[in-house]
Protein backbone atom coordinates (compact mmCIF):
# COMPACT_ATOMS: atom_id res chain seq x y z
CA UNK A 1 0.00 0.00 0.00
CA UNK A 2 0.86 3.02 -0.86
CA UNK A 3 1.90 6.17 1.63
CA UNK A 4 -0.95 8.64 0.09
CA UNK A 5 -3.29 5.09 0.46
CA UNK A 6 -2.46 4.89 3.99
CA UNK A 7 -2.46 8.82 4.97
CA UNK A 8 -6.43 8.77 3.01
CA UNK A 9 -7.77 5.65 4.87
CA UNK A 10 -5.84 7.04 8.34
CA UNK A 11 -8.10 10.21 7.55
CA UNK A 12 -10.93 8.35 6.88
CA UNK A 13 -10.72 6.49 9.78
CA UNK A 14 -10.23 9.46 12.19
CA UNK A 15 -13.27 11.40 10.27
CA UNK A 16 -15.56 8.11 11.12
CA UNK A 17 -15.40 8.53 14.41
CA UNK A 18 -16.04 12.19 15.07
CA UNK A 19 -19.73 11.73 15.04
CA UNK A 20 -19.79 9.18 17.64
CA UNK A 21 -17.41 11.25 19.67
CA UNK A 22 -20.11 14.47 18.59
CA UNK A 23 -23.05 12.71 20.09
CA UNK A 24 -21.12 11.17 23.22
CA UNK A 25 -19.84 14.84 24.60
CA UNK A 26 -23.28 16.21 23.63
CA UNK A 27 -25.03 13.92 26.18
CA UNK A 28 -22.61 13.79 28.45
CA UNK A 29 -23.05 17.46 28.80
CA UNK A 30 -26.90 17.05 28.69
CA UNK A 31 -27.35 19.48 25.55
CA UNK A 32 -30.52 18.35 22.81
CA UNK A 33 -29.94 18.67 19.39
CA UNK A 34 -32.36 21.30 19.60
CA UNK A 35 -30.08 23.13 22.41
CA UNK A 36 -27.20 22.83 20.46
CA UNK A 37 -28.17 24.20 17.02
CA UNK A 38 -29.81 27.22 19.61
CA UNK A 39 -26.16 27.80 20.52
CA UNK A 40 -24.08 27.27 17.53
CA UNK A 41 -27.00 28.62 14.86
CA UNK A 42 -26.18 25.23 12.67
CA UNK A 43 -29.53 23.23 11.93
CA UNK A 44 -30.50 19.95 14.26
CA UNK A 45 -30.91 18.07 10.63
CA UNK A 46 -26.71 19.25 10.09
CA UNK A 47 -26.00 18.43 13.57
CA UNK A 48 -27.92 14.91 13.69
CA UNK A 49 -26.62 14.14 9.97
CA UNK A 50 -22.56 15.10 11.57
CA UNK A 51 -23.34 12.37 14.21
CA UNK A 52 -24.46 9.66 12.58
CA UNK A 53 -21.93 10.11 10.06
CA UNK A 54 -23.79 11.06 6.85
CA UNK A 55 -21.85 14.75 7.12
CA UNK A 56 -18.60 14.86 6.87
CA UNK A 57 -16.76 17.53 9.58
CA UNK A 58 -15.54 20.79 8.72
CA UNK A 59 -14.36 23.43 10.67
CA UNK A 60 -16.86 25.92 10.06
CA UNK A 61 -19.27 23.20 11.61
CA UNK A 62 -16.53 21.52 14.37
CA UNK A 63 -15.27 25.04 15.85
CA UNK A 64 -18.85 26.58 16.92
CA UNK A 65 -19.58 23.02 18.30
CA UNK A 66 -16.57 23.36 20.40
CA UNK A 67 -16.60 26.41 21.26
CA UNK A 68 -20.50 25.97 22.49
CA UNK A 69 -19.39 22.63 24.74
CA UNK A 70 -16.40 24.52 26.15
CA UNK A 71 -13.81 21.53 24.57
CA UNK A 72 -10.45 22.18 22.86
CA UNK A 73 -11.24 21.35 18.90
CA UNK A 74 -8.73 18.33 19.43
CA UNK A 75 -11.04 16.52 22.14
CA UNK A 76 -13.65 16.47 19.10
CA UNK A 77 -11.11 15.19 16.16
CA UNK A 78 -9.65 12.78 18.57
CA UNK A 79 -6.19 14.34 17.08
CA UNK A 80 -2.98 12.11 18.57
CA UNK A 81 -1.31 13.48 21.44
CA UNK A 82 1.55 15.72 20.66
CA UNK A 83 5.27 14.28 21.53
CA UNK A 84 6.97 16.03 24.28
CA UNK A 85 9.63 18.15 22.43
CA UNK A 86 11.25 18.68 25.51
CA UNK A 87 15.38 17.09 25.04
CA UNK A 88 15.76 15.17 28.35
CA UNK A 89 19.22 14.26 29.20
CA UNK A 90 20.73 13.05 32.05
CA UNK A 91 23.20 15.25 33.27
CA UNK A 92 26.66 13.70 33.58
CA UNK A 93 29.35 14.60 36.31
CA UNK A 94 33.41 13.79 35.46
CA UNK A 95 35.79 15.47 37.44
CA UNK A 96 33.24 17.70 39.24
CA UNK A 97 32.32 19.18 36.51
CA UNK A 98 28.74 18.70 34.95
CA UNK A 99 27.38 18.11 31.33
CA UNK A 100 24.07 18.04 29.95
CA UNK A 101 24.15 16.43 26.70
CA UNK A 102 21.64 18.10 24.12
CA UNK A 103 22.42 16.05 21.25
CA UNK A 104 20.96 12.35 20.71
CA UNK A 105 22.85 10.56 18.37
CA UNK A 106 26.19 8.97 18.36
CA UNK A 107 29.29 10.62 16.43
CA UNK A 108 29.03 13.79 14.68
CA UNK A 109 28.80 16.61 15.82
CA UNK A 110 27.93 17.15 19.57
CA UNK A 111 26.54 19.67 21.80
CA UNK A 112 26.33 20.06 25.51
CA UNK A 113 25.45 22.55 28.25
CA UNK A 114 28.40 22.96 31.03
CA UNK A 115 28.35 23.54 34.70
CA UNK A 116 31.95 24.41 36.18
CA UNK A 117 31.79 24.61 40.02
CA UNK A 118 33.88 27.66 41.84
CA UNK A 119 37.28 26.42 42.39
CA UNK A 120 41.04 26.76 41.37
CA UNK A 121 42.81 24.59 39.18
CA UNK A 122 46.08 24.33 37.46
CA UNK A 123 45.69 24.03 33.59
CA UNK A 124 46.73 21.02 32.19
CA UNK A 125 46.54 21.53 28.10
CA UNK A 126 45.61 18.59 26.44
CA UNK A 127 45.27 17.72 22.25
CA UNK A 128 42.88 15.51 20.59
CA UNK A 129 41.51 15.43 16.82
CA UNK A 130 38.04 17.67 16.22
CA UNK A 131 37.48 21.25 16.61
CA UNK A 132 35.59 22.74 19.92
CA UNK A 133 32.78 26.23 20.26
CA UNK A 134 32.33 27.04 23.14
CA UNK A 135 29.59 30.47 24.43
CA UNK A 136 29.80 31.69 27.48
CA UNK A 137 25.88 31.33 29.11
CA UNK A 138 27.03 33.14 32.52
CA UNK A 139 30.22 33.49 34.38
CA UNK A 140 33.87 33.72 33.14
CA UNK A 141 35.70 31.01 31.50
CA UNK A 142 39.35 30.47 31.23
CA UNK A 143 40.99 29.27 28.05
CA UNK A 144 44.31 28.35 28.20
CA UNK A 145 44.96 27.74 23.88
CA UNK A 146 48.43 27.22 23.11
CA UNK A 147 50.37 30.42 23.87
CA UNK A 148 47.11 32.36 24.75
CA UNK A 149 45.55 32.76 28.33
CA UNK A 150 42.25 34.66 27.63
CA UNK A 151 39.09 34.42 30.32
CA UNK A 152 35.51 34.68 28.33
CA UNK A 153 32.61 36.49 30.13
CA UNK A 154 29.03 35.96 29.67
CA UNK A 155 27.58 36.20 25.81
CA UNK A 156 31.16 35.58 24.12
CA UNK A 157 32.46 32.58 22.18
CA UNK A 158 35.62 31.13 21.29
CA UNK A 159 35.98 28.61 18.46
CA UNK A 160 39.14 26.00 17.75
CA UNK A 161 40.85 23.82 16.65
CA UNK A 162 41.64 21.04 19.31
CA UNK A 163 44.76 19.42 17.55
CA UNK A 164 46.10 22.67 19.27
CA UNK A 165 47.26 22.36 23.44
CA UNK A 166 43.79 23.68 25.09
CA UNK A 167 42.20 23.90 28.58
CA UNK A 168 39.12 25.54 29.69
CA UNK A 169 37.51 26.18 33.53
CA UNK A 170 36.99 28.09 36.13
CA UNK A 171 38.37 31.41 36.72
CA UNK A 172 37.93 30.37 40.29
CA UNK A 173 35.75 33.84 40.78
CA UNK A 174 32.57 31.53 40.79
CA UNK A 175 31.13 29.29 38.77
CA UNK A 176 30.35 29.36 34.70
CA UNK A 177 27.89 27.62 32.57
CA UNK A 178 28.98 27.63 29.04
CA UNK A 179 27.79 25.74 26.25
CA UNK A 180 29.73 23.34 24.29
CA UNK A 181 30.26 21.92 20.77
CA UNK A 182 32.19 19.90 19.42
CA UNK A 183 32.51 18.06 16.19
CA UNK A 184 35.56 14.51 16.31
CA UNK A 185 36.10 14.47 12.91
CA UNK A 186 37.20 18.60 12.67
CA UNK A 187 33.96 20.35 11.82
CA UNK A 188 33.85 23.92 12.03
CA UNK A 189 31.02 25.58 12.86
CA UNK A 190 29.02 27.52 10.62
CA UNK A 191 27.64 30.95 11.49
CA UNK A 192 25.76 33.44 9.16
CA UNK A 193 25.90 36.68 10.60
CA UNK A 194 23.61 38.48 7.87
CA UNK A 195 21.38 36.98 4.95
CA UNK A 196 23.02 36.92 1.23
CA UNK A 197 21.99 39.38 -1.22
CA UNK A 198 19.87 38.53 -4.36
Amino acid sequence: MSDDARSDDDTDEVLAEVGPRLRRIRKERGATLAGLSGATGISVSTLSRLESGLRKPSLELLLPIARAHQVPLDELVGAPPVGDPRVRAEPITRHGRTHWPLTRQPGGLQAFKVLEPQRTMEPDPRTHEGYEWLYVLSGRLRLVLGEHDVVLGAGEAAEFDTRVPHWFGSTGEGPVEFLGLFGPQGERMHVRARPKRS
